[in-house]
Order: C-alpha cells, then structure tokens, then sequence
C-alpha cells in the first residue's frame, strides 16, 4: 500500500517494455506503486513507439494483426504480473490489468471467451480482465468472477454503471464461493476537459465536475459492500499548468480505493502531495453542486453519456491504429 493507514495504492497507468524492466521495479521497490493498468491506448503508444518490440515481432510475420497484438501484450502482462506476484502474494495488490478486444465491448459471450482465454494464456493469478461498462459487459463481468477471474470494470462514468458493475461481481462471487478482487474504474479528468470551458463562461468553479461526480460513485460502491471490490479513480493525469500535476490523486484520497496514474503525476505526488484523506464528500455538498451545475443550464448528465460513447470510440480507435500497424 502506498498509504498504509488508509489501505490507499497507487497504480501506475503504463505499460512499456523497457520500463517494466527498469524504472517499473525501482518504483515498487521504493513502495510508491503496487500495481499496474494497461489500455489500447497505452499499448499502441508503446508498440508503435518503442524501438522495444521489433526483435519480437520478427518472429510473428505469418500471424494476424491481433494474433500479434496478443503476442506483444502478452508478453509485458507477464513480465509486469511477475515483477508483481511477490506483492500478490502477501496481500498488497500487486495486480496488472489487460483489457479485452474494445469491438467487443456489445457481445458478451465473445467478451467471456477472449476474457478467458487471456487470463489462461497469461498464467498468472494476478491479473484483472478489464472489461467496459456496457450491457454485455454486466453479463461478462458476472461470469468471468464466478470463474474466479479478476475483473476491472472500465470506463465508469455513472454512478448507474457502478452499480451494476458492483452487481454483477457480487453474483459472481456468491456462484465462485470466495473472494474475487475486482476494482471500479471511474473515469474523472476527462469530465472536467469537456466541461471547463463551458463553467468558465457560466461562473462555475472548474476542475470539480470530475471530483463531485467520482466522490458520489465512491460513495455507492462502498455502499453495496461487494467481498473484494475497490473503487479504483483513473483517468487521472491533468493537462496544461492550471492544476498541479496531481490534483486528481490529492483531492480524490480515500480509504481503501485505487488511483491508476502516469508515471509523471505519480512521482510528482509522492514529492509534493499531501497525503490526507480528501472523501467522503457529504451527500449534501454534493447535490448543493449539482444543482448549481443544473441551473447554469448544463446537462451534466448528457456529458457524460457522451464521455461513455467517446470512451469507447477512443479505445476501439486505439486498437485499430495498432492493428493497421502490425498489418
């Protein structure tokens, strides 16, 4: 745990080969990260930008754009799961996550399939299937956590999608019959980039949207007491020099959750951030801001189920991208 006392972690929201074997173990051996998060995203940056991969994928010329996808992944899952396993096994996180085919994010039972099929491949128990929060997704978290798989649930903007997230692991572990680790990712900076210059022009305070909202899906998670689910606050980094660089992690420290951050944002927290529990924010604060917010006339909620459908346009983008590449 990065804050013992409020059983709080740190996970770092990066994936790259070289890292993993360098900056990624002095990080853990320095007690600053106890985990790790992956995305199509994160993957296509490393796989079309570090010079890491080509000697791998000379050897993948007769497979498939995502046969060699899952090759090159696969391959970093692993490294990062066993750098982590030590953590795992004394009980302090020491996950990584790797999410499932985005295009997929509408079939569940291919969702099972693939989410299976990976954790299998991998060969290491700790590691989470980060699947989206969609209707398919509901059915495929439920099934994967009565198989006893570790699941992320990504892309959590809504305090409706936690909620059936949470339901669908608490099924799926009363079937299992123990404990299943799952986290909630909710998404929080990318709310206040869509909504900060709109509040500029309406006097509203900016840069709180994404706190209020992640402070009221916390609240609903630990509510439901689901055995082994953690809120996890991702989407964490900030653009520009308006914000100190981890204004997202500060103001968002709360007992036993999550913050997956980039690398940058963490170090700069761990060198100057206060470490002070900042949630829960009182029911009553928050619905005093949201009335606020619907007053000035902005449909908070349209936002956000336009984040939900950018989310994951941004990712299938992503994935795209990569496979165009290893074509």
């Amino acid at each position: 745990m990065y804050i013992e006392d409020l059983k709080f972690s740190l996970w770092a929201d990066f994936i790259e080969r070289d890292y993993l074997d360098n900056e990624f173990r002095d990080l853990i051996q320095r007690g600053i990260v106890n985990g790790a998060t992956s995305n199509p995203a994160i993957f296509k940056n490393a796989i079309l930008n570090s010079s890491a991969y080509k000697e791998q994928l000379k050897t993948l010329k007769d497979l498939s754009p995502k046969e060699k996808y899952e090759a090159l992944a696969i391959y970093d899952i692993k490294k990062a799961a066993s750098i982590l396993e030590p953590l795992y096994k004394s009980g302090d996180d020491g996950y990584v996550s790797i999410e499932v085919d985005p295009f997929l994010c509408d079939d569940a039972d291919a969702t099972i399939k693939e989410g299976k099929r990976l954790f299998s491949e991998i060969g290491y128990k700790n590691v989470m299937v980060k699947v989206p929060a969609t209707n398919a997704g509901y059915i495929a978290m439920e099934e994967l956590v009565s198989e006893g798989i570790p699941v992320n649930a990504t892309l959590i903007f809504k305090k409706e999608q936690a909620l059936s997230c949470a339901k669908a692991f608490e099924i799926g572990v009363k079937k299992h019959g123990q404990k299943v680790d799952t986290v909630i990712s909710i998404f929080v900076s990318r709310i206040d980039r869509a909504l900060d210059a709109i509040f500029r022009e309406k006097g509203i305070d900016e840069a709180l949207g994404g706190i209020y909202n992640s402070a009221n899906i916390y609240e609903a998670i630990k509510e439901m007491k689901v055995e082994g689910c953690k809120a996890l606050f991702a989407s964490t980094g900030v653009k520009g020099d308006t914000l100190v660089p981890y204004y997202y992690i500060q103001n968002l420290l709360a007992y036993n959750t999550v913050n997956t951050a980039p690398i940058d944002t963490i170090l700069a927290f761990d060198k100057d951030g206060k470490k002070e529990k900042a949630l829960p924010i009182s029911n009553e604060a928050i619905a005093v801001y949201f009335d606020g917010v619907s007053s000035a006339g902005v449909d908070f909620e349209a936002v956000l189920d336009k984040q939900i459908t950018d989310g994951l346009e941004s990712f299938k983008s992503a994935f795209d991208d990569i496979l165009r590449s290893l074509k």
